[in-house]
């Protein structure tokens, strides 16, 4: 039966099922109620699915359409937006441009388990964006480039561009064009954005100075302990308490925020030496900024946040919450430096802007790579170890 098929016999049947109603009959107002809603999906993903695969441009304009009007588009800067051979943006005097981008792979970095759709497009947006915030930089622009199988259900990448908008629109970015092409393998997402910084204010993962405390922006492991329960194979039995506590962990997972505010507040406070964002665990990064600064970092077990509910699934789950802290990544809190005697002014900065703000160590001597202080008091070093694509 073709799709039209189905539809005149979902409406059909529908119909006659409503005429019982006044039966009081339970079993014809339940068929009546699902083929109803049977009949709405299927006439949405018809109208979704209009134009076929091949017509790229209209498919740019229905990802596109119902979001950032040309009014708010104009209010941050862009000249010419989507519809032309390229963007046209404003720039300020005395700022410089800050740009970086981030490709999420399906099969590498999501699948049908792990994210919806509406989740990829966020988190792709979201790990570009975090870029930015560890230099400091405020987020303006972004291009998208999508690669999407011959054979793609149109309704996904519908709910891809509703995630890409929904990250754009809560931190102020504006989507002003990219490139859409087909693979015969999975989905493809890479985001270039582009923001502004004051001249010469950029915020380097190259300047921690021995004598530095080592700080983060919240707590870490949540993201990986999600990741991990969407993983299992053999589902735990939870209580209420513990299923929202997990729902939490999946939620930083698929959607974690760049901490776009955290890097502006340091940016202005003038005290902020190196900076660096958690997108490939705790350790790698700290080793980042000790090889960057050529110093050596000593992290505090006892002075790491650890977020309740990842305490209470690694616990559940007989894992490590340690190892989920130092080596999980994609959280997209922030790791920097910073002297001593700045820390009260750092503080109440955050404080001032409701933000979290944890010491978790400090910077030691040249050369001495990155080791942990263990709850037994023992110092060990820290492999350099998190996410690496060809490891």
């Amino acid at each position: 039966m073709n799709l039209d098929a189905a539809l005149s016999t979902s409406k059909l049947l529908a119909g006659a099922a409503f005429l019982h109603f006044n039966d009081d009959s339970t079993w014809y107002v339940y068929l009546a109620t699902l083929l109803a809603d049977r009949y709405n999906k299927f006439n949405n993903r018809r109208r979704l699915s209009s134009l076929p695969v091949n017509d790229e441009f209209g498919l740019i304009r229905q990802w596109t359409n119902p979001y950032q009007t040309a009014a708010m588009q104009k209010s941050l800067g862009v000249v010419v937006g989507i519809g032309d051979d390229a963007a046209v943006v404003e720039m300020k005097a005395g700022f410089q441009l800050v740009l970086s981008s981030d490709t999420m792979v399906q099969d590498i970095h999501f699948n049908e388990k792990t994210m919806r759709m509406s989740d990829v497009g966020f988190k792709a947006m979201a790990a570009a964006l975090s870029d930015l915030s560890a230099m400091g930089a405020i987020p303006k622009y972004a291009l998208v480039s999508l690669t999407l199988p011959k054979n793609a259900d149109i309704t996904l990448s519908k709910q891809l561009y509703e995630g890409l908008y929904a990250c754009a629109d809560q931190f102020g970015v504006a989507i002003v064009g990219g490139d859409t092409t087909s693979t015969l393998g999975g989905w493809v997402v890479t985001i270039q954005v582009t923001g502004e910084i004051e001249a010469g204010m950029a915020l380097l993962r190259s300047t921690a100075s021995p004598g530095d405390i080592v700080f983060i922006t919240g707590p870490l492991g949540c993201s990986a302990a999600g990741l991990d329960y969407l993983n299992t194979e053999s589902p735990l039995k939870l209580d209420l308490n513990q299923s929202e506590s997990i729902e939490r962990l999946i939620e930083k997972h698929r959607r974690p925020l760049p901490q776009i505010l955290a890097g502006r507040t340091l940016l202005h406070s003038g005290s902020c030496h190196a900076l660096n964002d958690i997108s490939d665990g705790l350790a790698s990064e700290a080793w980042e900024i000790a090889e960057a600064s050529k110093v050596g970092i000593l992290l505090n077990e006892a002075m790491i946040p650890r977020n309740p509910d990842l305490i209470l699934y690694a616990e559940l789950a007989g894992k490590s919450a340690m190892d989920w802290i130092l080596y999980g990544g994609e959280e997209y809190q922030l790791i920097g430096t910073a002297p001593k005697s700045q820390v009260a002014f750092i503080e109440q900065e955050f404080k001032k802007n409701q933000l979290d703000y944890h010491i978790i160590g400090e910077v030691t001597e040249l050369f001495a790579g990155v080791r942990l202080l263990q709850l037994d008091d023992i110092e060990v070093e820290i492999a350099k170890k998190g996410y690496n694509h060809f490891a």
